[in-house]
């Protein structure tokens, strides 16, 4: 009973210095893996800035676009009316 006592405490120190080398050599993050994970930060900022750039360029395009239709669309409207007074006269 004695040698189980005395071996109680060195065992329990060893489990615990083990146990706590394996946690910290598997759980840590490097810091290569902290500059990779910043670098990726960075390009998915700079990604959401480009989309975003690019969204506001295709609403500027469709608005012209609209403009455009709209003034094409009162063309032909002009264009029908002149042929409809174009008819009317006499020949």
């Amino acid at each position: 009973m004695n040698l189980i006592k005395s071996l109680r405490v060195p065992v329990v120190a060893g489990a615990l210095i083990i146990s706590a080398s394996l946690l910290a050599g598997c759980g840590g993050v490097s810091e290569a893996q902290f500059a990779q994970l910043d670098a990726l930060r960075a390009e998915v900022s700079s990604l959401e800035n480009e989309a975003n750039m690019l969204k506001d360029e295709r609403a500027k395009l469709e608005s012209e676009i609209s403009e455009m239709n709209r003034k094409i669309a009162e063309c032909n409207k002009q264009k029908e009316e002149t042929r409809a007074n174009l008819s009317k006269l006499p020949k």
